[in-house]
């Protein structure tokens, strides 16, 4: 029997990283205004690594957002495959050229592109999509903000989130 609302929950659970970054910055803090010698400096330090620790968890907290999308998705040695109901595949992440996030009936999709292959559509609340953006921020070049602001828009364009330089660019293998 639990005595946690399931949407709380949830909540806490999307939000857990910024919830144990307030560890650090408390621990910090308090050293920061706590008597003199080495301990202030050493708090300034778990303070900096806290406010890190901050701004990671909240964008991945911005990226999560739900469960109970239509598949699985699995990243395992430098692939990114998607197990859904009616589709499915695989993207080898050095031959990505190209991320999308684009909407089918009221859902946002992840649509990764890779020459040669037909494009893998994600549903983004997809089990195990939340392991997208540690795949998506190693990406080079890729502006994360960007990436999460497309997330927020209710639009039925697709944005181009990533896209890589050279000649497997977006604009060259589309219909």
């Amino acid at each position: 029997m639990s005595f946690v609302r399931p949407e709380a929950r949830q909540a806490l659970w999307r939000w857990r990283e910024v919830i144990w970054a307030l560890v650090p910055l408390a621990v910090g803090g308090w050293w920061m205004a706590g008597a003199g010698g080495l301990l202030p400096w050493v708090g300034s330090v778990i303070f900096l690594a806290g406010v890190a620790f901050l701004v990671a968890g909240i964008q991945r907290g911005r990226f999560r957002i739900g469960k109970g999308g239509p598949g699985v998705v699995q990243v395992t040695e430098g692939q990114i495959a998607y197990f859904g109901p009616h589709t499915g595949g695989a993207v080898a992440l050095t031959e990505l050229s190209a991320v999308e996030l684009v909407s089918f009936s009221g859902t946002r999709w992840w649509a990764l592109h890779q020459p040669g292959r037909a494009v893998l559509h994600i549903p983004s609340n997809a089990e195990g999509a939340e392991a997208l953006f540690d795949v998506f921020a190693h990406l080079p070049g890729i502006r994360t903000e960007h990436m999460l602001a497309q997330m927020r828009l209710e639009t039925s364009r697709p944005a181009t989130v990533w896209q890589r330089d050279g000649p497997h660019r977006i604009d060259t293998f589309r219909d």
